[in-house]
């Protein structure tokens, strides 16, 4: 039921979008916040009028979930949590432990929308890990790097906590950061910030990053954007104004935060390559994130990083995490790694 309810939600927010787009030569004529459907505040806040369906954590073996799921408090002074999910029967072997990062533009979702609940759970399930989801402070009341800033204090947060279901169940050597859309963003640089300081997180040991579909951008338009500008799935419209909700204010496309390539790539890459870390980057050519996705997996060739590009043809953006047959796709390369 509570996948349907979602799919109901999109099938929703398409209509809204086929409405908005009908008779329209050009999505700069729009109104980005009715067609995210939200009234942004004149003190910079927005409402946010759509609400998404979510799901509690049941830490009942006797319930028929794939997984067993409990919350945590991170930080109360900035409201932030992890959603805690553990397979129903854990084996006296510690698990690998994967740290997911939700997507919804910066400005969307959280760790306990059904959506991204329901996949957190398969996935401790279908790979037999532990997975830690966090809920970080969304954009615009807390523009970027806030949402890095909280994705790295979440690994400080692991390494100290006293939680059974890490400490007598997780694998702190065997560490992977995986995100989807906004999150595949932040895990990538959750990836850049923790290679910096390895000794400091310490049992915490990275061994790769699992992006799916991640949210990138730039000055100059690609050709899946141009392509796909009016994608009721994912329209440019709908990508430019998350950017501007949530990169910091005054900065242009090409800031590091949106734009990975700039200036050659972060120099801390050389990290990552010396440390051997795997990285994984999903695509599909019917998300215009596609180009940006591609331009990723060159840039860390070309560091001569241990990178993969799964992509595939048509789909849309979110199928990784909403289409059961695609996650399988990531939970198998999530097995291979282990």
């Amino acid at each position: 039921m509570s996948m349907s309810l979602h799919i109901t939600a999109i099938a929703i927010l398409s209509l809204h979008l086929l409405l908005l787009l009908a008779n329209v030569n050009s999505s700069s004529s729009m109104d980005p916040y009715k067609v995210l459907n939200l009234i942004h505040n004149p003190n910079g806040t927005i409402t946010r009028l759509d609400k998404y369906p979510q799901s509690p954590p049941s830490q009942d073996p006797n319930l028929p979930t794939p997984s067993l799921s409990k919350d945590l408090t991170l930080n109360p002074s900035k409201h932030t949590w992890a959603r805690i999910y553990l397979p129903h029967k854990p084996t006296s072997k510690k698990l690998p432990l994967i740290v997911f990062y939700h997507g919804g533009g910066f400005i969307f979702y959280s760790a306990a929308s059904t959506y991204f609940h329901n996949f957190c759970s398969n996935l401790a399930n279908q790979t037999h890990s532990v997975v830690v989801s966090l809920e970080y402070r969304l954009a615009p009341e807390h523009r970027l790097p806030a949402a890095y800033e909280d994705s790295v204090e979440i690994l400080h947060w692991i390494k100290t906590s006293k939680d059974p279901w890490l400490t007598h169940h997780a694998d702190y050597s065997r560490v992977y950061l995986m995100g989807e859309s906004a999150g595949g963003n932040i895990a990538y640089t959750a990836g850049l910030r923790a290679a910096a300081i390895v000794d400091e997180i310490k049992p915490v040991n990275i061994k790769g990053l699992i992006l799916i579909q991640p949210f990138f951008g730039g000055n100059k338009r690609t050709a899946s954007e141009i392509r796909l500008e009016k994608d009721l799935n994912l329209p440019l419209i709908v990508t430019d104004s998350m950017w501007n909700l949530s990169l910091p204010l005054g900065v242009d496309r090409d800031y590091e935060y949106c734009n990975p390539t700039v200036n050659g790539g972060d120099k801390v890459l050389e990290k990552i390559r010396l440390f051997g870390w795997r990285v994984a980057v999903f695509g599909c050519d019917g998300d215009q994130l596609v180009d940006r996705q591609r331009e990723l997996v060159k840039l860390l060739e070309g560091k001569s990083v241990n990178v993969v590009g799964q992509f595939y043809s048509g789909g849309r953006h979110g199928i990784f995490v909403g289409d059961a047959s695609m996650s399988q796709k990531v939970f198998d390369l999530v097995n291979g790694l282990h």
